[in-house]
């Protein structure tokens, strides 16, 4: 097994063969800064490594919660929405009220991302915050909350469905014809 100076520097400097195999190798440490460097990965330029590092994180068994919940606020973009989805495949219910805060991300690939996270988590308190990223600006965001809406069990309106539909989109639409028609008290 490689020492911890020549994981960082194939992390950090590595081509990206090398990155992926060392990633490979990577996803039972229990290293606190090895797993900040692989968390660091999900912002790599190469989206083989940054899926490598997504995979060895989402495999690793130990306790990595609160490094990937206090990434959850770094400044960078790819690092907050991904490790978000990371925590959510981990089934990591402890994050929901850190990943619903950046359902109001200045980023809609971060916002997307956390709905994406708070469906699959069945986040049952992120009701209201899901319902208002239905009318995002961003149309990603509007199907990202529409998925969640549909994972989490709810159903909408025939207003509100209406409202959606006037967008011309092929996906939304698909998503549409999917949700539940309101009939009773968990329709938002």
């Amino acid at each position: 097994m490689n020492n911890l100076k020549n994981i960082k520097e194939i992390l950090d400097i590595g081509t990206t063969k090398e990155k992926i195999k060392i990633l490979e190798s990577l996803s039972s440490t229990d290293d606190i800064e090895i797993i900040q460097k692989i968390i660091l990965k999900l912002d790599d330029n190469d989206i083989q490594v940054r899926g490598e590092a997504f995979s060895a994180l989402i495999l690793n068994e130990n306790k990595i919660s609160d490094l990937l919940i206090n990434n959850l606020s770094s400044q960078n973009k790819n690092i907050r929405g991904y490790a978000s989805l990371v925590l959510s495949n981990r089934n990591d219910s402890s994050a929901i009220s850190e990943i619903i805060k950046l359902t109001y991300d200045q980023s809609s690939m971060v916002r997307a991302c956390a709905l994406g996270a708070l469906g699959h988590l069945k986040a049952k308190e992120a009701k209201e915050v899901i319902h208002n990223c239905l009318f995002d600006s961003n149309l990603e965001v509007r199907k990202s909350a529409l998925q969640a809406i549909m994972d989490l069990g709810y159903s909408l309106s025939e207003d509100k469905i209406k409202e959606i539909s006037k967008e011309q989109d092929s996906e939304l639409e698909r998503l549409l014809v999917n949700v539940k028609r309101e009939s009773g008290p968990k329709g938002i």
